[in-house]
């Protein structure tokens, strides 16, 4: 057991690798922030993917892995530090190809179990190196997962980042079927569907729900500076790690004060339970926008998904990162050639780091169900952030 964790540990704080090409387009030139794989195949479809970092350290992690097993799409935005965000990077497929295994198909249990599993391990490597390393106590990470599975699409979520579908509305469907692909990028109307559950405390179901969950106290949730936090030190509810919220162990010293509760922590204040969404996947579903909260700070769900509808897919997520900064740069009253120069970690100041997975859907390919995934001759594997 000692073995498997130092390999895990080593694993998460080795130096952050990139997988993807650098800007080369006029409006991505000296951004040297930027990595995307512009347009790869999946099993039911192709995909786009991109990675912009602001903090000194990435701490944004994702992946994209088509095979056996469908098309699986993991966003990962860390807090604190990488280190969760990279270990989830590196297990969570695999504990989810585990235990699909075990059950000989995809579920909800299925998903959950990986989950668990991936929590279970991480929580491991903060009890290890807790004397040496106390901080890891106050890493986290949000975990927003996609499995594209036959034709049904499993959505599970912890933190605040999003997934959002596009969907064409009932008037474009009607002539859609004889619709050119010039004619479809800007066609019709498309409809943006929200499809993840969000646990930030600045939503008030959130909040409401918090306070349900402690009604013994009063400051379960705090609002300062503006913002609301839980126990005024963070803002999502849900998340892979930060053990510091969740066992009374690691929330004293020698962990920094400022982590540390003034009163003892008497029971879990976060929860690594995801949201479950299930969709049996139509038609008129075109395309699923996967991204952190860094995206949707500055594009809502509709732009987002306008801006993929009548664009071409290649490099269309490295686009919706190029609209965001631009968005980004123009509330700070910059010009985004003059914030592209920036250096990551002060550019923190001005937006998040960003990771976008834009995911195409073939019905032709999806018709064919779950058959089609065991029957592919090679797979498709991507990590943001990581080395493969």
């Amino acid at each position: 057991m000692l073995e498997w964790v130092m390999k895990m540990l080593m694993a998460c704080w080795r130096p952050v690798q990139r997988y993807a090409h650098k800007g080369t387009e006029a409006a991505d030139r000296q951004d040297a922030l930027l990595w995307y794989k512009d347009l790869t195949p999946h099993v039911s479809g192709e995909f786009s993917i991109a990675v912009v970092q602001a903090n000194a350290l990435l701490e944004d992690q994702s992946q994209v892995e088509s095979g056996k097993f469908g098309t699986f799409v993991g966003i990962y935005d860390g807090h604190g530090g990488p280190e969760a965000s990279r270990f989830i990077n590196e297990s969570l497929y695999y504990n989810l190809q585990k235990f699909a295994e075990e059950q000989q198909g995809m579920s909800v249990d299925v998903i959950r179990k990986a989950f668990m599993e991936t929590e279970e391990n991480f929580f491991a490597i903060v009890q290890s190196s807790w004397l040496t390393k106390p901080q890891i106590a106050a890493v986290g990470s949000c975990c927003l997962v996609g499995v594209i599975w036959g034709s049904k699409l499993y959505i599970a979520s912890l933190g605040d980042s999003r997934a959002v579908m596009g969907t064409l509305s009932s008037s474009s469907r009607s002539s859609s079927h004889t619709a050119t692909a010039t004619t479809m990028m800007g066609g019709g109307p498309i409809l943006a569907v929200q499809i993840s559950a969000e646990h930030n405390a600045s939503i008030e179901s959130v909040r409401q729900e918090l306070v349900a969950l402690h009604p013994d106290d009063s400051h379960i949730v705090v609002l300062r500076h503006g913002v609301w936090r839980v126990k005024g030190l963070i803002q999502v509810s849900r998340s892979i790690g930060d053990v510091y919220l969740k066992k009374a162990e690691y929330n004293k010293e020698p962990l920094l004060a400022r982590f540390r509760l003034p009163e003892p922590l008497r029971r879990p204040v976060l929860s690594a339970e995801p949201d479950f969404h299930v969709h049996m996947l139509r038609p008129q579903d075109k395309f699923i926008i996967f991204a952190s909260d860094g995206l949707w700070e500055h594009l809502s769900n509709q732009e987002a998904v306008d801006i993929v509808h009548s664009h071409p897919r290649a490099g269309i997520a490295r686009r919706l990162i190029r609209t965001a900064l631009q968005e980004a740069a123009k509330k700070r009253e910059m010009r985004y050639s003059d914030l592209k120069r920036i250096e990551r970690g002060i550019r923190r100041h001005f937006h998040d780091d960003i990771t976008v997975v834009v995911v195409f859907l073939d019905h032709e390919l999806l018709s064919k169900g779950s058959s089609s995934s065991t029957s592919i001759s090679h797979y498709t594997s991507v990590k943001a952030g990581v080395d493969n």
